[in-house]
């Protein structure tokens, strides 16, 4: 009787541990409920590397998370859409950037502020964008010597 008892006691451990988790997991992902922000888009040649989920920082600190990801098929371009946590105001001359976090590291989004006194509305457009710069492409470069 004593070791039955002990077992069950396991087992609701156990169980509470995965449930615990799985919320954990769920949160990380951006899964638990409204988080409280403003869309905003902007338009990349390349996005590689950064997929739905992906954090959107401001001087290093993570203010958001990329919601949206497409191919716009008239310019070719990738279509991205970002939610800024409220509270933070960005000026409408603001850059985007897709950064890494180092050699082995992923990719985040980065915010560059302008310095326009006029703020970006919910749902307005970054135009002054830059992709991700493929690692591989800069080594064949560095490897090749020079202008291909």
């Amino acid at each position: 009787m004593e070791a039955q008892k002990t077992e069950i006691a396991v087992g609701g451990i156990v169980l509470a541990a995965a449930v615990g988790f799985v919320l954990y997991m769920g949160q990380t992902a951006g899964f638990g409920g409204k988080s409280g922000g403003y869309p905003l888009t902007a338009s990349f040649r390349s996005i590689e590397g950064v997929t739905v989920g992906t954090d959107v920082r401001l001087a290093g600190v993570k203010i958001g998370s990329v919601t949206d990801i497409s191919l716009n098929p008239e310019t070719f371009r990738a279509d991205a859409e970002i939610s800024v946590i409220d509270g933070v105001s960005l000026p409408d001359d603001s850059s985007i950037v897709i950064s890494s976090e180092g050699l082995l590291g992923g990719n985040y989004v980065e915010l560059l502020p302008g310095g326009s006194p006029f703020n970006l509305e919910p749902g307005g457009e970054i135009y002054d964008t830059q992709g991700s710069v493929s690692l591989i492409s800069l080594l064949l470069k560095f490897v090749s010597g020079g202008d291909e």
